[in-house]
């Protein structure tokens, strides 16, 4: 290092040229050049950077700004990433004392981090992560009185976390994963950091417990990433003083003890506590109490070998457990003659509704469902009372044949006949049934979804999922309102959503663009599908995954107000044993009157994890999903329009390839938006943030994703 040095200086003495012309800094970032091995990855990077020149402003990879009126502009920013570049880190890079921003990621520097560096008293970003820099950090990195985002992720640095970081007042992101950082982290860092919005320190050594003092990292968003070391000891209670939104990663640690359910840490799912055997309690499947009932029922085992095993049991007991059993023996019997006779009086009813028509014709084609096939008999109006009563349970389990139709919304009515001979439209055909629009006797319009046939078997599956689904109520998710279930014959009923999809909206019929809605609409869109989507992740009976978030599966009103369909679904399809395509269906809403429905061959809206076969769906795939729905909004470009290669392709999409890249090389936003949203000049900065949400939404790892909470949050803030 010290020879290249020399080399460096006695280059500068011998070119006279240079060191009458060249600016000072520019012979500060001469010094980077020449401290990169030679090379063609050298050549090509520094390929302009030409020692004639009078300033450097001009060279790739160098921002400038007039930072006075009476100086010459001085370099702001150097940005030198993933060139392939090997060599050291000059410390005359410090000279540059108006460096605001450093990137040097995703090449080979090796060395230590220079403390001559930090004489740059103007850094604030400081990039350097994904080389092979080893050392520890230095003292001086928190002189700087500006710093705010320091990446050192993916290195070879070592030692402690060092007490210093307090000094570093303004740090909003703190990332040191991939090192060799280990040992104890002290106390006192973390409450000076009142600024600090995400931490990483992931992949390390870390062996000691967690500090108590992190949970006062108040701005803290995102996800606080700790796994991956070798944390021991109980979680701090105090972590659930972190912000709600903030998500934890404490995989592959050595914690032990139940995991408390205070504030934020009651909020996480499994994934953030796995690998850690010995912890135990909500939300892991590992109850806290195994070994204390093992314990006692040693004990009360051993007690009753002694006195109580040669005594027997009370007669008291023996005389009570005898009454219970015959009670039991009778219950059944009276539940088995009470079946017996229902079925006897429904047989033979006949089918109870009349009228013509030929069923799932095409969109323009006005039916009747009483055209649907004629059931071996309907209940009578007391036993649908009776049925409604008890929940749900009906007698359509699988016997006879018998139907029922239960309301699950109690401030709905609808008789089966009524349903039957009302006027019903074609709205959609997929793998996932046929869908109807049906306006009722009092002119209410409902969508009908027939399910098909099969399930007998699994009546009361299909009947608890259906209620679950009926529980949930939220104003941007479809509200299902009642079932009717055969042998024959599925059918949910749930609200009619007038005015079609959010495929429609954008794209318009036979794929043809009609991108008029405005930003704040889109916006609009945006918000209410995330917090229906959060609503179901977090706060649903199931806390259900939907599986198959796409534009034609949120659906809109005249005022484009936002609701979510299809969810829970896929799983009633699995029950009645039907066999869904990759297409999507339309419960509760469909496009315009009368307009046969053009459906998805290929979800390109899946995640890249969901193109693997026997994947289970996650919530992160909806995140994903989400994400993409957005980037459609703020670009109008369909993901339709370049499906992968093949279904299980782990591609990313092009639509997201192409996004990244944009802000990667910085093209201008107005060639990434929709041409519609360059008209609302008022909305450049939240059309950035969005774009900004949208792509963590879209990141590779699932684990990296934020929560759908998290995102609604988010969205909420922007245009506030």
């Amino acid at each position: 290092m010290l020879f290249q040095r020399l080399r460096f200086y006695a280059f500068l003495c011998f070119n006279f040229t240079l060191c009458v012309s060249l600016t000072p800094d520019g012979l500060s970032l001469l010094s980077l050049k020449s401290a990169v091995d030679g090379g063609a990855a050298s050549s090509f990077a520094f390929s302009d950077w030409n020692e004639e020149d009078a300033t450097p402003c001009q060279w790739t990879g160098i921002s400038c700004m007039n930072v006075t009126k009476s100086e010459d502009p001085r370099v702001v920013g150097i940005s030198v990433s993933a060139k392939n570049l090997r060599g050291y880190i000059p410390s005359e890079l410090g000279n540059l004392l108006y460096l605001r921003r450093l990137n040097l990621h995703g090449n080979n520097f090796y060395g230590s981090i220079p403390e001559q560096l930090f004489n740059a008293s103007s850094l604030h970003s400081i990039f350097l992560y994904g080389n092979n820099l080893s050392g520890s950090l230095p003292p001086s990195l928190c002189t700087l009185p500006r710093v705010q985002n320091i990446d050192l992720s993916n290195n070879s640095l070592t030692g402690p976390l060092p007490k210093f970081l307090q000094n570093c007042k303004q740090l909003q992101r703190l990332i040191l994963a991939g090192n060799k950082f280990s040992g104890e982290i002290s106390e006192g860092i973390f409450p000076a950091l009142a600024n600090l919005e995400q931490l990483d320190i992931s992949s390390n050594g870390f062996n000691s417990s967690i500090p108590n003092d992190i949970g006062e990292l108040k701005s803290l968003s995102g996800t606080l990433n700790l796994s991956l070391n070798q944390f021991t000891g109980r979680i701090p209670k105090t972590l659930g003083d972190l912000p709600l939104t903030v998500s934890f990663d404490l995989r592959n640690n050595n914690l032990s003890g139940e995991i408390p359910q205070t504030g934020s840490l009651a909020n996480q799912g499994p994934t953030a506590f796995l690998n850690n055997p010995l912890l135990c309690g909500f939300p892991l499947q590992r109850s806290c109490k195994n070994d204390l009932d093992n314990n006692t029922d040693d004990g009360a085992q051993s007690s009753l070998g002694g006195n109580e095993g040669q005594r027997g049991l009370k007669p008291g007991l023996i005389i009570l457990i005898s009454v219970a059993n015959a009670l039991g023996v009778a219950f059944i019997g009276l539940v088995i003659v009470y079946f017996y006779w229902r079925r006897k009086d429904s047989h033979g009813h006949g089918c109870s509704c009349t009228g013509k028509g030929k069923l799932g014709g095409n969109g323009n084609e006005k039916i009747s469902l009483c055209s649907l096939p004629c059931f071996n008999g309907f209940p009578s109006n007391d036993s649908e009372v009776e049925s409604e009563k008890d929940g749900g349970g009906g007698s359509g389990s699988g016997g006879g044949g018998e139907g029922d139709l239960v309301a699950i919304d109690k401030g709905f009515s609808i008789e089966l006949d009524e349903l039957l001979r009302a006027s019903a439209y074609v709205l959609g055909k997929s793998g996932l049934g046929i869908v109807y629009k049906v306006v009722l006797g009092n002119g209410v319009p409902v969508a009908v979804r027939r399910l098909g046939e099969g399930g007998e078997q699994r009546y009361k599956e299909f009947v608890a999922e259906v209620q679950a689904i009926g529980r949930v109520k939220h104003p941007n998710v479809v509200k299902l309102r009642a079932y009717y279930w055969a042998l024959d014959e599925k059918l949910l009923i749930s609200d009619f959503i007038s005015n079609g999809s959010l495929a429609f909206a954008l794209r318009g019929k036979a794929g043809q663009p009609l991108s008029t809605l405005s930003w704040s609409t889109r916006l609009k869109i945006a918000k209410g599908t995330a917090k229906g989507l959060a609503y179901l992740h977090e706060c649903s009976p199931r806390k259900f995954v939907h599986g198959d978030i796409k534009p034609s599966n949120i659906l809109l009103d005249s005022e484009y107000q936002p609701y979510i369909s299809d969810f829970g679904l896929n799983r009633l399809i699995t029950i009645t044993g039907n066999n869904p395509s990759s297409s999507g269906g339309f419960i509760g809403g469909a496009f315009p009157y009368l307009k046969p429905v053009q459906l998805e061959k290929v979800n390109n809206y899946r995640a890249p994890e969901a193109r693997f076969p026997n994947n289970r769906p996650t919530q992160k795939w909806d995140v994903y999903s989400f994400g993409l729905v957005l980037l459609e909004l703020l670009t109008g470009k369909s993901t339709e329009l370049s499906p992968p290669t093949s279904s299980t392709s782990t591609e990313i999409l092009d639509l997201v390839r192409w996004v990244r890249k944009g802000f990667n090389e910085e093209i201008p936003m107005s060639d990434m938006v929709d041409p519609i949203l360059l008209l609302e000049i008022h909305a450049k900065k939240e059309v950035l943030s969005v774009f900004h949400i949208a792509l963590s939404c879209t990141e590779g790892d699932p684990e990296v994703r934020p929560r759908m909470k998290t995102v609604s949050d988010n969205l909420e803030k922007v245009g506030t």
